[in-house]
């Protein structure tokens, strides 16, 4: 058993360190190094020409460090270790699932639909799954420490979008894992619906005045987005405008608030000048808080 594992954690590493090599010395048009880059350079462009709040510096406070966590989240988290321990956590479910007698989760089977339907679906099912994963990370004391690193961003620019702590692609993979794979997708590669939702996370948390006309009331944007970052929030409120890439969950559900433009608004979390301001202090931050949550 011992050996079966090992060999996962080799070939995970070696995996994904030869895809994460490949990615960076062969440019293409399913290459999310490159994709990644481009959009970003493509935001920070539109913020420079359509700055929303002018006042703001081009390269703004924390922008080195919000870029450097764009490429750790997305790379390098999983080159030190995300990738083997999440392919070791999959097949010791399938095992588990093998020895109760279950040999297939898909509960749902749309390989015949249309590809378009199939990523309509695909997108919509995954973001409502994440609109109330987001809500649990606000809810529950010791998520929201984790999820702090996030909301600790004091001046709102694209790069904000990927300032998050590693715990958070954790949580999101395990709850989202099971009822993603109830659903027989027949789609191998969902690349495009991948980049849709970096764009959109991009210009959420742009510094462009967006709002998208009616469409607001399905996409998420920057105006309705700047609301769920404010420092002070509606009394008995844990969080706003929780959605990530669509806002329709928020008008359903009554979460959505957007009582003015918040173009100016204050941003972060009560004494959120105290917190710390490096990658590593922020990442170890969480640990060190939750030790002080009372049970």
């Amino acid at each position: 058993m011992w050996q079966h594992y090992s060999d996962i954690i080799a070939q995970s590493y070696s995996g994904y360190y030869n895809y994460l090599l490949k990615e960076i010395l062969y440019p293409g048009w399913h290459n999310y190094f490159y994709w990644l880059l481009a959009l970003s350079l493509l935001v920070w462009l539109l913020e420079i020409v359509f700055p929303w709040r002018t006042a703001q510096a081009v390269v703004r406070k924390d922008f080195w460090l919000d870029g450097f966590y764009m490429f750790f989240n997305f790379f390098l988290f999983s080159l030190i270790g995300y990738n083997a321990i999440s392919n070791i956590a999959v097949d010791v479910f399938n095992n588990f699932l093998s020895r109760i007698g279950i040999e297939n989760l898909v509960a749902i089977n749309i390989k015949s639909w249309p590809v378009f339907l199939q990523f309509l679906l695909m997108f919509v099912i995954a973001d409502f799954i994440q609109w109330n994963i987001h809500r649990l990370l606000h809810r529950v004391p010791r998520l929201w420490e984790f999820h702090k690193v996030h909301h600790s961003v004091e001046e709102m620019g694209f790069a904000a979008h990927l300032r998050f702590h590693w715990m958070e692609t954790i949580v999101y993979k395990t709850l989202q894992y099971i009822p993603l794979a109830m659903i027989g997708f027949g789609i191998s590669d969902f690349f495009i619906i991948h980049i849709i939702a970096v764009a959109l996370g991009h210009l959420n948390h742009s510094n462009i005045p967006l709002n998208y006309g009616p469409l607001k009331y399905v996409f998420n944007n920057p105006a309705m987005h700047i609301w769920h970052h404010a420092k002070e929030l509606p009394d008995g409120k844990y969080g706003v405008n929780y959605g990530l890439s669509l806002s329709v969950w928020d008008y359903i559900f009554g979460t959505a608030y957007i009582p003015h433009t918040g173009r100016d608004i204050k941003l972060g979390f009560e004494n959120v000048e105290q917190y710390p301001h490096s990658f590593f202090k922020q990442i170890l931050e969480p640990f060190r808080r939750s030790k002080t949550i009372k049970h």
